[in-house]
């Protein structure tokens, strides 16, 4: 009765979604991939946290509070005294 109604598949983007579906098995480690996954992938999520954690002393700061640990203590880990 409803017949004939099967959609035409495109090569191309089967072939997209193929590649796509299977990244992990198609990606080539080369200088340009460790060089964006280094700055996309540790760079870049540790600016954003020192940003937020900037921002954060400085509302400590105007508000006469002492300033708040955020799980890391990186002067502890400093070679030389300040």
């Amino acid at each position: 009765m409803g017949g004939g109604m099967e959609a035409n598949k495109n090569k191309f983007i089967e072939d997209w979604g193929t590649l796509r579906e299977n990244v992990e098995y198609n990606i080539r480690w080369n200088r340009r991939t460790l060089s964006l996954v280094g700055i996309f992938g540790i760079v870049v999520p540790v600016l954003v946290y020192r940003g937020i954690v900037k921002e954060f002393h400085m509302q400590d700061d105007e508000a006469g509070r002492p300033r708040r640990n955020f799980g890391f203590d990186y002067k502890k880990y400093m070679l030389s005294e300040e």
